[in-house]
């Protein structure tokens, strides 16, 4: 089963929960896809802010 949560606050790409999963991450209270989260978890790993 797939049911929209939202859509991404970053790129506006929509975000599911799938099969009871939440395909996505909430940061700092915005809902982001996986993508853009590994986008910023990779930039805060690397000093970039």
């Amino acid at each position: 089963m797939r049911e929209l949560i939202g859509e991404c606050q970053l790129c506006g790409k929509p975000v599911y929960c799938e099969n009871g999963f939440f395909d996505g991450e909430q940061m700092n209270g915005k809902l982001t896809c996986n993508s853009c989260a590994e986008k910023i978890e990779s930039t805060e790993e690397n000093g970039q802010t």
